[in-house]
């Protein structure tokens, strides 16, 4: 599983909105138009595809950030808000 960070900026109030409900569902919001999701690869793509369907690429911009363990610890975070998303301890299978 990776730490994705996934930020957006639409236009559109409809298509955001869509955008953002669709993401609260992966995720945790951590600021306006940026969510925090821990997904494995299948959750991954499933959630490119959903998006992928909700967006104007000719007018919306859709990024995702992977991170991993090792580069989770070097993130900062400064002000008020929700400290950084912890990747699950273990798996269980």
């Amino acid at each position: 599983m990776l730490l994705y960070v996934v930020v957006y900026d639409i236009p559109c109030d409809k298509r955001r909105k869509k955008v953002s409900d669709l993401l609260e569902g992966y995720g945790v919001r951590v600021q306006y138009s940026v969510f925090e999701c821990v997904l494995n690869q299948s959750k991954y793509e499933e959630l490119r595809e959903r998006l992928r369907k909700r967006v104007k690429l000719e007018e919306d911009s859709v990024r995702f950030y992977p991170l991993s363990g090792h580069t989770l610890g070097q993130v900062e975070t400064w002000g008020v808000g929700p400290s950084v998303t912890d990747l699950p301890g273990s798996v269980v299978i």
